[in-house]
């Protein structure tokens, strides 16, 4: 008589369970996905460049002035925080969502600042554009950085916005980091990615308006679920992964930078430390200029929109005075 194996008895009916929670959380995730594409459709209009499909919004008319988001955001973050509409008064401001975000494609490839870069300038002669001033948010900043060294012509000035120059060892690449990975990234960002997600997104956003409290039109108005659709979550994730790597390179290119910089962050930023990374780029630049913020934290645009964009002016100030 064949004894039945005692592993085997339970280890079926386990697959079995884990493979009908899978599918079920990967149906909860598609219709979730769909309702917040429904609530928050595109805002913009779209041009495809380079083979890349992308989202983009143009506000107000004068001197051209491109906004960058930083990592797990899209173009509403800027929208949100109040600052388009003065800056709108004097500029055409132009919004791009980075691949992957908001409603721009994200095709498979390594996506450096520097490879965000290149996308960007082909989107802006695209457009038309010849000079700009450019502002980079948190990873944001170091897309803004690789401009400017790959396309100096194109960017008349740099304003940094609670960014990350420099590598530092990080608890969050690890933990956020996962759904990048190939295959086991793709099963997760479809099944249990999202539900973690929406566990953990408002401590994730309390921490980066820490110590500040989250701004009411964030909390309001923000289309988070469109953050947690599984295409914005392999996004977050693969830039995640990269942040640190791609300082070490980008770092010993700093001092090529000629153009007018101004360097604008929270000082009790508890995302990227101002010691190490704003301060520290400030030292490296002898010619930038430095804005702390007192009491305010990494979503410096939402908690001080009225320093932002006297800094934007500061640098659109600079270079009119340098031309001059």
């Amino acid at each position: 008589m064949t004894q039945r194996s005692p592993t085997r008895g339970w280890l079926v009916p386990a697959l079995i369970g884990t493979a009908t929670a899978l599918g079920a959380s990967a149906l909860y995730t598609f219709a979730k996905s769909r309702e917040a594409e429904r609530r928050h459709p595109p805002i913009g209009r779209f041009m495809t460049v380079n083979g890349v499909r992308l989202h983009y919004l143009e506000r107000g008319q004068g001197e051209p002035l491109v906004l960058i988001h930083g990592n797990g955001t899209m173009i509403q973050d800027f929208l949100v925080s109040g600052i388009v509409d003065d800056l709108a008064k004097r500029h055409r401001v132009i919004l791009i969502d980075r691949p992957g975000y908001g409603y721009s494609e994200r095709p498979r490839s390594l996506w450096t600042p520097r490879a965000h870069a290149t996308l960007f300038q082909a989107a802006l002669e695209r457009m038309g554009v010849s000079q700009a001033v450019v502002l980079g948010h948190s990873w944001g900043s170091l897309v803004a950085v690789a401009l400017a060294l790959q396309a100096p012509q194109l960017v008349r000035s740099l304003v940094l916005a609670s960014g990350y120059y420099y590598p530092t060892l990080r608890a969050d690449v690890v933990l956020f980091s996962p759904p990048a990975i190939p295959v086991i990234g793709d099963v997760m960002r479809y099944t249990v990615s999202p539900l973690v997600g929406r566990l953990i997104l408002p401590g994730l956003i309390k921490a980066m308006f820490a110590p500040a409290d989250v701004s009411e039109r964030f909390d309001e108005q923000m289309p988070k679920d469109l953050m947690l659709r599984p295409s914005q979550l392999r996004a977050a994730a693969e830039d995640a992964a990269l942040m640190t790597p791609v300082t070490v390179e980008l770092q010993e290119h700093y001092r090529e930078l000629k153009l007018p910089v101004v360097i604008v962050t929270g000082a009790d930023d508890q995302i990227a430390d101002v010691g190490r990374q704003s301060e520290r780029l400030h030292r490296e630049l002898p010619h930038s200029a430095f804005v702390a913020v007192p009491g305010q934290g990494h979503m410096i645009h939402h908690l001080a929109p009225e320093q932002v964009i006297r800094a934007i002016d500061r640098a659109s100030e600079r270079v009119h005075a340098k031309a001059a």
